[in-house]
């Protein structure tokens, strides 16, 4: 930093904090209040004291320093230079910028029904689609192809999950069958999964740093039971009761917890190993439809770090524990038809960090930001609220559906996100400003599914029209 002899420049004692509040080796810096985002990611790296620099974002009072520090310190009154210490937090952020889809390049036909599911694999470059017409068929998304079209269910697919080594997939439908595929062909692995009364809502597997091999999945049902499976045998080796309604979520966090929602207004812990009931959030007045963890991205990628160049002696297995602890603590956000979100800390407490209120319909979908800052809640009021990640703030509101947005996903880098509604379109959100960036007409009806590629560069959707829509920039 150049600065004239003559001119004195105030200086702030500082400190960096990572995202969960650990201080940065370093102890207090003594800043010019003038320092530049570029300087401070000098200073950061210097003191992480990492092998290559990391793209850094820093935020102070949860307000991210767009260009240098003074005018963030001038937002607090009671802020004084000689007598405060200002927390500086840094977040690592992905290395690449994924660029907005803006247009529909194909249109993937043989779908017969409604498609109610999709979802593209750990690397992004497979999509798997389940439909009304009773298959799962998967993609091959460079030549914008069906390769497999997976036959087995006796009724309408609602559920896909690719296993987080990305060489199967799971799908399941509304007569309570569980089936799983070789990624590779299209083959079927084993023989069905057959235990639940009733349709399967949603999936989840094991973690791939608790079990490489993904052998575990769990399935919840509107029987209101969940079940963990051993997909090498077939069988039901846990089977979770204690929901008095259907099952509308779960997710397998990754430190041995499961976590379910429920129509009983209820969402349950429950511990992997041993199915054991660990205790039981309340605080919704109505069912709770979704579920999300702000670890969920990390989880879901897995060993493919597709922002980060591999370290080559550092296992697939390490890496994507590594990926999962970076997160911090797991958090968990739940959506219901009580027109409310409610933050929590699933693992140690019983109580709500914050519940959020702003919604006047019911919430569809929940989805936290890859990077864990943000929360964003799609609901039938034709909105999308955004919300703080840690705290569950109100942030801000996304406006310009005409119906019910019914699904929502982000952008590998947390800057952009989609969302798919009953008024037939896509649209293309830019977080920072808060705005519409892209109009995406061209389903013929309501969009019921949505997924960015988590290598960020397309995404899919399917809906009401039969018709599954790859979109890219």
């Amino acid at each position: 930093m150049e600065i004239d002899d003559n001119e004195e420049v105030q200086t702030v004692l500082a400190r960096f904090k990572s995202d969960d509040g650990v201080a940065l080796a370093g102890g207090l810096l003594d800043l010019p209040v003038n320092v530049t985002v570029e300087q401070l990611q000098l200073i950061c790296n210097t003191l992480l004291n990492e092998d290559e620099p990391l793209p850094l974002a820093f935020y102070v009072n949860d307000v991210e320093i767009e260009k240098c520090l003074q005018p963030y310190l001038s937002l607090n009154k009671d802020f004084s230079a000689s007598e405060n210490v200002v927390d500086i937090i840094y977040q690592p952020q992905a290395i690449f910028k994924v660029r907005s889809v803006t247009r529909c390049t194909g249109e993937l036909e043989g779908h017969t029904e409604a498609v109610l599911a999709v979802q593209f694999s750990p690397n992004g470059q497979l999509l798997a689609s389940g439909s009304g017409d009773k298959t799962l068929r998967l993609w091959d998304i460079h030549t914008q192809t069906p390769y497999k079209t997976c036959l087995g269910h006796a009724d309408n697919v609602l559920c896909v999950a690719w296993s987080p080594c990305g060489r199967k997939v799971a799908s399941a439908s509304e007569n309570g069958k569980i089936l799983l595929w070789n990624a590779e062909d299209g083959s079927q692995i084993g023989k069905p999964m057959i235990a639940h009364k009733k349709w399967i809502t949603c999936l989840s597997w094991e973690p791939y740093h608790s079990n490489e091999t993904c052998r575990f999945l769990v399935s919840s049902s509107k029987d209101t039971t969940l079940r963990i499976w051993d997909t090498v045998l077939g069988q039901t080796i846990r089977e979770l009761n204690g929901h008095s309604m259907s099952v509308t979520c779960v997710k397998w966090g990754g430190r041995g917890l499961i976590y379910s929602s429920s129509q009983d207004r209820t969402i349950k812990v429950w511990k992997a190993d041993d199915g054991k009931l660990c205790r039981s959030l309340e605080g919704h007045a109505h069912w709770v439809n979704s579920l999300a963890l702000n670890v969920d991205y990390a989880l879901r990628t897995a060993e493919f770090e597709i922002t980060k160049k591999k370290n080559e002696l550092e296992s697939a297995k390490e890496r994507a524990k590594r990926r999962y602890e970076a997160v911090g603590e797991e958090k968990l956000v739940s959506g219901s038809d009580d027109f409310t979100l409610i933050l929590w800390k699933p693992e140690t407490s019983k109580k709500p960090i914050e519940r959020m209120s702003g919604h006047q319909q019911l919430i569809n979908d929940v989805k936290f930001s890859p990077n864990g800052r943000l929360i964003a809640s799609a609901s039938f009021d034709k909105s999308i609220k955004l919300w703080d990640g840690n705290s569950g703030k109100f942030v801000g509101v996304l406006r310009g559906h005409v119906q019910r947005v019914y699904t929502i996903a982000w952008s590998a880098d947390s800057r952009l996100l989609v969302s798919g509604s009953a008024d037939s379109t896509l649209k293309v959100w830019n977080i920072k400003m808060k705005k519409l960036l892209h109009d995406l007409p061209g389903h013929a009806d309501e969009v019921y599914a949505v997924d960015w590629a988590p290598s960020g560069d397309r995404v899919a959707s399917g809906g009401k029209d039969k018709a599954l829509r790859i979109w890219q920039n």
